[in-house]
């Protein structure tokens, strides 16, 4: 196969995938990764795609982010394990902060009934879940509110979560990898989200593993920010040992 029919091959197999990893297309190709590292190249310099750690994502897709319903939807088993997981990080008694996103929120829906703790949100889903939660201390942050995801976000948001100091934030992100942080669509969203992270002594980040060498437009931190990543039990050996290596403690679940 020709250089210009391979590239072509990768276009199909990104545009349909929503992305594509060097070394599956060296593997399915019979090449070399570093002769599908110069594919990708080709590609990026013709627009056609962009390239993110380990392979890439069709042009116009870094801002792209999927609605409420599509995230519960998506990898559902490997998020209500790692939300199971996530109850044994909460304090017995203090403050958390709970983050935007579809994990996040089924931890939320999974707090027991006997927590007593101070819950601090800016997620609408997240409070709904825990309005009528008997021992929670919910305190809800205003701002205004992206429909997308359902987020007060902007100056409000901003202001009240740097007037407090949580004990554990669980945050969620759209993408993680060592090269390139956390990172999310919006930059509104990636304010409030580092924000997050300097309002908490802990930082628990709920991630399944789909989500590693995801790369987005607005980056709110490096995993060297995050105490412990829980994540599903896909995450690739060598991925995992990175992320120990810089720092973070993972557990895959």
């Amino acid at each position: 196969m020709y250089a210009p029919e391979r590239q072509q091959e990768i276009l199909r197999l990104a545009r349909e995938g929503g992305r594509v990893d060097v070394l599956s297309l060296a593997e399915e190709f019979q090449v070399t990764a570093e002769t599908v590292r110069r594919d990708l190249k080709a590609l990026d310099r013709a627009g056609l795609v962009r390239r993110v750690h380990g392979g890439a994502i069709p042009a116009g897709r870094l801002d792209f982010e999927p609605d409420l319903a599509e995230r519960e939807s998506t990898a559902a088993d490997e998020k209500d394990r790692i939300a199971h997981a996530a109850l044994a990080e909460l304090p017995r008694t203090g403050s958390v902060i709970l983050d935007a996103g579809s994990t996040v929120a089924r931890l939320a829906a999974a707090l027991p009934l006997e927590s007593g703790l101070t819950v601090v949100t800016h997620a609408l889903p997240v409070a709904a879940r825990l309005a009528d939660h008997p021992g929670i201390d919910l305190h809800l942050v205003g701002g205004r509110v992206r429909h997308r995801t359902r987020a007060a976000v902007d100056a409000w948001a901003l202001r009240a979560y740097g007037e407090i100091r949580a004990d554990v934030v669980f945050l969620g992100t759209n993408g993680f990898s060592p090269d390139g942080g956390l990172t999310t669509p919006d930059l509104a969203e990636a304010a409030v989200k580092r924000a997050l992270v300097a309002a908490a002594r802990r930082v628990v980040l709920l991630a399944d593993s789909a989500k590693h060498a995801q790369e987005h437009f607005a980056r709110f931190g490096s995993l060297a920010d995050v105490d412990l990543l829980i994540t599903d039990t896909a995450l690739a050996p060598a991925a995992r040992a990175a992320i120990e290596t810089a720092g973070t403690e993972v557990l895959g679940v």
